[in-house]
C-alpha cells in the first residue's frame, strides 16, 4: 500500500457544514524523501518505495546508511519504510508530499506505536475484577489473578494465559480513518478519531486501495 511518514502533533476538533463537533488528530506530514526505489527486476526481486523522515545528524548516522543517502541524494533520516505499490511515479531525491498522496473525505489507515505502560498488573492489562471485596475476607489481595491452573491434571499453566507482564509499547493500525483536512502549506492533514502513540510518536499513513 502506499504511503508516507509524519509525526503526530496532538488532537483538536472541527465543524462540519452541518455544524458536527468532529474530533481530529494533527499529524505533521513534512516532505518525504525518496532514497531509494526497489523492482522487481534488480537485484532486490520486489517492488517498494523506500521513503525517509526527520533529519538526523551524520555524526550519529553510520558510515553504511551516510553512503545509502549520498547514493540518493538525500541528508540523514531519522526513520526509514518502505512503501510497496506506490501509486506515484518517483525516482530517489524526489519528495512526496501530503497532498500528492492524500485526498479530504477519503479513508486511510494508520499504524503507530502505543505508549508503554510499563509493568501492569491483570486488572489494569487485561481488565480482571479482582478476586472480590475486602469484606470477603480478603486482606490486600483486592487486583490479584486469582488461580492461573489446574491441580493434577494438566499440571501445568496453559501458553497464552492472561497474566500481569508489559503493557503498550506496541505496533497497533488504525483501520478506515477519514481525512478531515489537509494543509498543504503546513504540511498537516488531519484524520477522524485517534491515533496510536503519544505526541511527537511517528506514525505511518497508508492509502486505502481504491
Amino acid at each position: 500500500m502506499s504511503g508516507m511518514l509524519g509525526r503526530k502533533i496532538g488532537m483538536t476538533q472541527v465543524f462540519d457544514q452541518a455544524g458536527n463537533c468532529i474530533p481530529c488528530t494533527i499529524i505533521q506530514a513534512e516532505p518525504n524523501a525518496v532514497v531509494q526505489v526497489k523492482t522487481a527486476e534488480g537485484k532486490d526481486g520486489y517492488e517498494a518505495v523506500q521513503l525517509g523522515y526527520g533529519e538526523r545528524k551524520p555524526k550519529r548516522t553510520s558510515r553504511a546508511m551516510l553512503g545509502h543517502f549520498e547514493k540518493a541524494g538525500v541528508s540523514p533520516k531519522q526513520v526509514l519504510r518502505e512503501f510497496k505499490n506506490f501509486v506515484l511515479d518517483v525516482k530517489p531525491g524526489d519528495e512526496v508530499r501530503v497532498e500528492q498522496l492524500f485526498r479530504e473525505g477519503e479513508l486511510i489507515d494508520v499504524v503507530g506505536i502505543t505508549k508503554g505502560r510499563g509493568f501492569q498488573g491483570v486488572v489494569k492489562r487485561h481488565g480482571f475484577g479482582g478476586v472480590g471485596a475486602r469484606t470477603h475476607g480478603q486482606h490486600n489481595r483486592e487486583r490479584a489473578p486469582g488461580s492461573i491452573g489446574a491441580s493434577s491434571f494438566p499440571s501445568h499453566v496453559f501458553k497464552g494465559m492472561r497474566m500481569a507482564g508489559r503493557m503498550g509499547n506496541q505496533r497497533v493500525k488504525v483501520k478506515n480513518l477519514r481525512v478531515v483536512r489537509i494543509f498543504p502549506e503546513h504540511n498537516l492533514i488531519l484524520v477522524k478519531g485517534a491515533v496510536p502513540g503519544p505526541v511527537n510518536g511517528i506514525v505511518e499513513l497508508y492509502k486505502k486501495v481504491q
